[in-house]
């Protein structure tokens, strides 16, 4: 049964279908919105998976939940999309939230906190999450899939601006050599390979206006070039080194696009979709590997 509006963890009426939006408990400069699918009771027994949907610069909350909210119907999924708002760090911040950490905010910490509340508050199916991001979601979805693979059922990337190589050689942003002194631990490689990854771009997206690296950048670092000059090449070396670790990692170029994931965004369903029929198989079928959906 639907509630009128009510209090602490009990459902309202606002907390169904396109939901109302939160302040994250985590840290309440961020906030967070879902997507309920029309089946779900306060009162049943019937759990969801959750898929987290991370915004681009633009900060597209709500379209990206209007955007999922057909898959999450069709595959009887919880949508929850974060928003890390611009100015947190300092003024004119846009884009603090791709490198997970900066300073006392830990983007990572803060979504950890968004999916907690989300537990708590509706049925969720198990601890591992499905994450799709574009562009500066792009960014901070393979980022997080280093830190925390143990949280992911399956990973799409896509189009991201500056990419992170999965390459001890370097340190962080350009690789991940340092990870453990910068964050707290180090890139877990069979962690990582049990995440299956879509790599998305349009095939056409080769503009580099945005996303050059010079020297006096604030992102500059040696090796900043390592991975080429635009998205595309950024996102086939990215899948080599994925790969060279073992990743089950596949790249997907849509042919004539161009940086818009409209056009995208349907094949990372398909792909969440086949996880998903993976991780059910899975669980269903005697001594199967166990992947704690």
């Amino acid at each position: 049964m639907r509630k009128t509006p009510g209090h602490g963890n009990v459902l309202s009426y606002y907390d169904f279908g396109a939901t109302t939006t939160y302040a994250a408990a985590s840290d309440p400069r961020c906030a967070w919105c879902c997507y309920i699918p029309e089946s779900y009771e306060e009162e049943g027994d019937q759990t969801y998976p959750l898929a987290v949907i991370v915004h681009g610069t633009e900060r597209g909350m709500h379209y990206y939940r209007t955007a999922f909210a057909d898959f999450a119907e069709a595959q009887q999924v919880i949508v929850l999309c974060p928003l890390f708002p611009v100015n947190l760090a300092f003024p004119g911040d846009l884009s603090s939230y791709k490198i997970l950490r900066y300073g006392d905010l830990h983007y990572d910490r803060i979504l950890l906190g968004m999916i907690d509340e989300v537990q708590a508050k509706w049925r969720i199916a198990g601890r591992r999450v499905l994450m799709y991001g574009f562009s500066g979601g792009g960014h901070f979805t393979h980022r997080f899939l280093y830190l925390h693979p143990e949280r992911l059922l399956a990973a799409a990337v896509g189009a991201p601006g500056i990419v992170t190589l999965l390459d001890d050689r370097h340190d962080f942003w350009v690789g991940t050599g340092d990870l453990e002194n910068r964050f707290g631990r180090a890139a877990d490689r069979e962690a990582i390979a049990r995440v299956p990854v879509l790599l998305i771009a349009g095939a056409e997206d080769k503009e580099t206006w945005e996303i050059a690296i010079n020297k006096g950048d604030p992102w500059w670092m040696e090796g900043a070039d390592l991975a080429g000059a635009d998205r595309v090449t950024r996102l086939q070396a990215l899948h080599e080194s994925l790969t060279r670790a073992g990743v089950d990692a596949s790249v997907t170029l849509v042919p004539g696009e161009r940086h818009d994931d409209r056009k995208l965004i349907p094949l990372v369903k398909d792909f969440f979709a086949k996880q998903l029929d993976r991780a059910r198989t899975a669980a269903t079928t005697p001594n199967a590997t166990n992947t704690e959906t």
